[in-house]
């Protein structure tokens, strides 16, 4: 009988941790995408109705949020519909530093763009997908050459 008592506590104790885990670790609700350079720029912030999304560190960000910064005719709209990463790092608008390409960067700059990463874009907005160029070849083929833990400043935990 004891045997018995003990099984059942057993059982009501492992559905109980089973509930816990199930409301700890619920799945994202929407999906991440990838998207080629041409699909983010759709998302640049000129048409109404439309989020606005930017790519810092190839992580593209929902930035709609910050309409009044990113939206058509704002302040750093330049920086949206793109990977801006060069330009977060140099703190510049011009049009040669918008992109993705961060060689050449000095220590400092590349510590600037981690902790504006960090600071402000994981912060305060949603994480929608990663740009192609970080997977894929210019053909479309999988970036076997492609390994994050090589990335400059890269660390696995500005995936999650």
């Amino acid at each position: 009988m004891a045997t018995a008592q003990v099984r059942v506590l057993f059982m009501l104790l492992a559905v109980s941790l089973a509930e816990d885990v199930k409301l700890k670790y619920k799945p994202a609700s929407k999906p991440v995408r990838l998207f080629t350079e041409e699909e983010l720029q759709r998302y640049n912030g000129r048409e109404e109705g439309q989020p606005i999304y930017m790519a810092v560190k190839g992580v593209v960000f929902d930035v709609s949020r910050g309409k009044e910064f990113y939206g058509k005719d704002a302040p750093y709209n330049a920086l949206v519909g793109k990977d801006s990463s060069r330009a977060v790092a140099k703190m510049s608008l011009n049009p040669a530093d918008l992109s993705s390409d961060t060689t050449g960067l000095t220590e400092e700059q590349l510590e600037s763009l981690d902790g504006i990463f960090e600071g402000t874009y994981k912060a305060k907005y949603p994480i929608v997908g990663y740009t192609a160029e970080r997977l894929l070849k210019e053909d479309g083929s999988p970036n076997t050459d492609f390994k994050p833990e090589d990335q400059a400043h890269f660390q696995i935990k500005d995936e999650f």
